[in-house]
């Protein structure tokens, strides 16, 4: 039998969050690994849609198949293709059910779980905890996650192997180095104002991006620096923005603070180009997708140094890190970069050293084609 792969995954090209973001590049990854290494590689996403925007970008759509929520139907062909397969990778852990009983017909296919962040930093019920420790690999985006899973599950180290997340290969600097004039016009900015950048998801459920601590550390920051302006960029639902308009308004932050609200991914890179600094004081993060991305476009990054984040900045190497929780550490932060941004810049050969898509590919191949 050839190496065969399996990967089964919630959604790939119908959403534009970091998860399918890691999707896409694994599954790129994956099959370029099928044909260099030999091997079959088939993708399974429960929720996805076909996509033709990203036909054949990523890996061909002969290997994708998309279920639009039909669970039977995915179940019946993740079983069927799993007993034929000798490693079945799970992108989440709402797939271990699935893997759980793969592993129950073919005893010999290797299981490997693709850990995020908060999904797994909780307590499993005991069912699903057994189906855990059937996982032959798994593969935790930050050593943050590996060491709040085994300190919950008390799994052996040799168990778990990190995988940090990587730049999509396709990610392009914008042929504009300088601030767009058509976006500074779209959100009433100036080019020499300072303009401070969180790329963000605003959810009432999901507080712990440290958004709101940077709006505690504005009004002294606009003090020292007039013309300072914050862009939250991102979706949020009504509940998390009536509760950002209220500290907003507390703190007299009307004319600083610009919600941009949902961006399409073809105008992302422009929008970086906007931010002098990329701020994002996480408590929770499992990883951080947004700071290598911000890093790639040349921004000084601040991040919280309680999470994966630490991961994302190497540990302080390409960016500051603060402790989520103190504003007074925020402030220092950002004044430290305002008076010398070009010290402060993130090193482009150490970012590409952490995170390219070569090294991804080669420590997920250890991973997928070694086991």
């Amino acid at each position: 039998m050839s190496h065969r792969v399996l990967f089964l995954t919630l959604r790939v090209f119908s959403a534009t969050g970091g998860i399918e973001k890691v999707c896409r590049i694994a599954g790129k990854a994956l099959y370029e690994l099928g044909l260099q290494y030999g091997g079959l590689v088939n993708v399974l996403a429960l929720h996805g849609e076909r996509d033709d925007g990203n036909a054949n970008k990523y890996f061909p759509q002969l290997v994708f198949t998309p279920f639009e929520g039909d669970r039977v139907s995915f179940v019946r062909k993740a079983i069927a293709e799993g007993r034929r397969s000798k490693v079945v990778l799970m992108s989440h852990i709402n797939l271990l059910v699935v893997g759980y009983f793969i592993k129950l017909f073919r005893p010999s296919v290797k299981l490997v779980l693709l850990a995020h962040g908060i999904e797994v930093w909780t307590a499993l019920p005991g069912w699903k905890k057994k189906m855990l420790r059937k996982c032959d690999l798994i593969l935790p985006v930050s050593h943050f996650t590996k060491d709040k899973m085994q300190a919950l599950y008390g799994l052996p180290d040799k168990k778990f192997s990190v995988l940090n997340n990587c730049l999509d290969p396709f990610l392009e600097l914008p042929l504009q180095k300088e601030k767009k004039d058509d976006l500074l016009e779209r959100y009433g900015l100036k080019k020499e104002q300072i303009i401070l950048l969180t790329v963000s998801r605003m959810s009432g459920m999901e507080q712990y991006k440290g958004y709101d601590k940077v709006l505690e550390a504005l009004p002294e920051l606009v003090k020292t620096t007039p013309g300072l302006r914050y862009l939250l960029l991102g979706e949020y639902d009504s509940s998390e923005k009536r509760r950002l308009d209220s500290i907003i308004r507390e703190l007299g932050l009307e004319d600083v603070v610009i919600f941009t609200g949902f961006v399409a991914e073809e105008e992302l890179a422009a929008h970086f180009k906007l931010g002098d600094i990329f701020i994002m004081p996480s408590e929770r993060e499992g990883f951080g997708i947004v700071f290598i991305e911000a890093m790639f476009y040349g921004i000084p990054v601040v991040a919280g140094n309680i999470d994966g984040s630490v991961d994302a900045l190497c540990n302080g190497e390409l960016g500051l890190m603060v402790n989520p929780y103190n504003v007074k550490e925020i402030i220092t932060a950002v004044k430290k970069i305002i008076s010398n941004r070009s010290g402060h810049l993130p090193d482009p050969k150490k970012l590409e050293q952490q995170f390219d898509y070569k090294g991804y590919k080669e420590k997920l191949r250890a991973a997928v084609w070694v086991l």
